[in-house]
């Protein structure tokens, strides 16, 4: 390569964290034509732009495994909640639902308006140019949601799919497959596809053996009959010989904290055999839409949204059930539709689940809500700052290895995920010794602290710690078992 052709972007004198899980080492960081152009001492090489990074990480961009930025994308382009704390590609079309293909549903039933209000997208090549005529500030790549087909071709979700209809969301996810989804997702924790049996899964899934693809899953059960869920989820991903990605991973009510060494060891175990993958999010409490049965099981309860009573965002449930003097399971069901934060979970299991060499990253932030959950705006400093910094659960290379060179593994994004000559610019540097989440369950949208600037493409979308407002994102057709595209 010729060495006087200027450079776009230096990055002169960080610490490479490279995404491999590798020592971290001093060098300058070349970037032509939004690749990685060279690695080394580029002191006196030309470049358009020349930022000195002495004393920051520079690391690949991070990439949110488990996102529901469906629509975010399209409406939010700037992707503050996520530029901001260094995401640069998001995979989306996870638990099941997705913006693509629906038609016809303008009024979504839950889970699927956990995306939040507006027009769908009647196939999934809709989708990908929507997100190419938005252009937002980070890259999508997307799954197909399993709960979304069926909502579109069932009339009635409560029972088993026909043959029929089976044949009709199967030719839907070889046509999203073919437009450049990056696999199929499930959700049969939700009521659109409870009745769902895993023989119906792998019928609809039955492209992914011949176009490759990931399974990604929110499993039936996250508490008493967990380790049956985690059985079915790997015969699903076996009859399709394709990876398999077990959702934000948790174990929730008091009898089953702890019981996270259980589950790993079981998966760890399958993982000799297939390959099986999960995803965590670095919280003791979840967050979905608001289910009366569920609140028994929580230790609190915080309304997120809710259509009938907007005015409860943000009050925990416990609370207004005394003030209406009713029960909390009576509250909820007034509160209807609605969203909510639990707190279900054990940080002994959250911190075991983080540990587990095959843990990616994920916020599992929801953008609709009124009030979000913190993860939205703190996910990936918050591994770095309070988990990896502060109580030294992993040093810094291997937890930006779970939040890069992992996802970009496991989910064949090609390309990305590494800091190699080639490879895609997408960079976070930030500051190792401050960076850290600000947003909590009380002011959830606070931007984290220690994160100096972020590339996509070598497109600057935060600089300085402020967000540029470029939109240098793209769609992904990547997933395993496919070329680049």
């Amino acid at each position: 390569m010729d060495t006087q052709q200027p450079y776009d972007l230096i990055l002169h004198g960080g610490d490479i964290v490279d995404g491999t899980g590798a020592p971290r080492r001093r060098a300058d960081l070349g970037v032509r034509a939004g690749r990685i152009a060279a690695l080394g001492d580029l002191s006196g090489a030309p470049a358009t732009q020349r930022l000195d990074v002495t004393g920051l990480a520079v690391a690949p961009g991070f990439i949110d495994s488990h996102a529901h930025d469906d629509r975010a994308v399209l409406d939010m382009p700037d992707m503050l909640p996520k530029v901001s704390q260094g995401v640069t590609t998001v995979v989306n079309g996870n638990c099941g639902i997705s913006l693509a293909p629906l038609r016809g549903h303008e009024t979504l039933v839950p889970p699927l308006n956990l995306l939040g209000r507006g027009q769908a997208c009647a196939s999934f090549a809709d989708y990908r140019k929507a997100i190419d005529a938005t252009a937002p500030a980070v890259n999508v790549a997307a799954m197909v949601g399993h709960s979304t087909l069926r909502v579109m071709r069932m009339g009635e979700v409560t029972r088993p799919a026909t043959g029929t209809e089976i044949d009709a969301m199967r030719a839907d996810v070889e046509q999203a497959l073919n437009d450049g989804a990056l696999g199929v997702s499930t959700g049969t924790f939700y009521p659109p596809a409870a009745a769902a049996t895993a023989d119906e899964i792998i019928a609809v899934c039955e492209p992914m053996k011949r176009l490759g693809g990931v399974y990604a899953t929110h499993m039936r059960d996250e508490g008493d009959r967990v380790m049956e869920a985690i059985e079915e989820s790997l015969r699903i991903g076996a009859a399709l010989n394709v990876p398999v990605v077990i959702s934000h991973h948790k174990l929730v009510g008091k009898q089953n904290h702890g019981r996270s060494a259980q589950t790993l060891a079981r998966i760890g175990e399958a993982a000799r055999a297939q390959q099986v993958c999960l995803d965590c999010y670095p919280y003791d409490a979840s967050s979905t839409i608001l289910r009366p049965e569920r609140v028994e099981i929580c230790d609190r309860t915080m309304i997120t949204w809710s259509e009938p009573h907007p005015e409860a965002a943000g009050r925990y449930l416990e609370d207004l059930a005394r003030e209406w003097k009713v029960s909390p399971r009576e509250a909820a069901e007034a509160l209807l539709p609605a969203g909510a934060v639990y707190f279900i979970m054990d940080d002994g299991d959250v911190r075991r689940i983080l540990t587990y060499p095959d843990t990616m990253i994920g916020s599992d932030g929801l953008a609709s809500e009124g009030r979000p959950h913190p993860r939205l705006w703190g996910t990936f400093p918050r591994v770095l700052g309070h988990y990896g910094r502060k109580l030294g659960l992993f040093p810094l290379e291997t937890a930006v290895y779970r939040m890069t060179g992992l996802t970009a593994l496991r989910l064949g994004l090609h390309e990305r995920g590494r800091i190699a000559p080639g490879f895609h610019a997408d960079l976070a540097v930030f500051d190792p010794e401050t960076i850290i989440d600000n947003a909590t369950f009380d002011e959830p949208t606070q931007v984290c602290t220690g994160m100096r600037h972020v590339f996509v493409g070598g497109v600057a979308t935060w600089l300085d710690g402020n967000a540029t407002g470029a939109r240098p994102g793209r769609f992904i057709a990547d997933r395993p078992g496919r070329a680049n595209r």
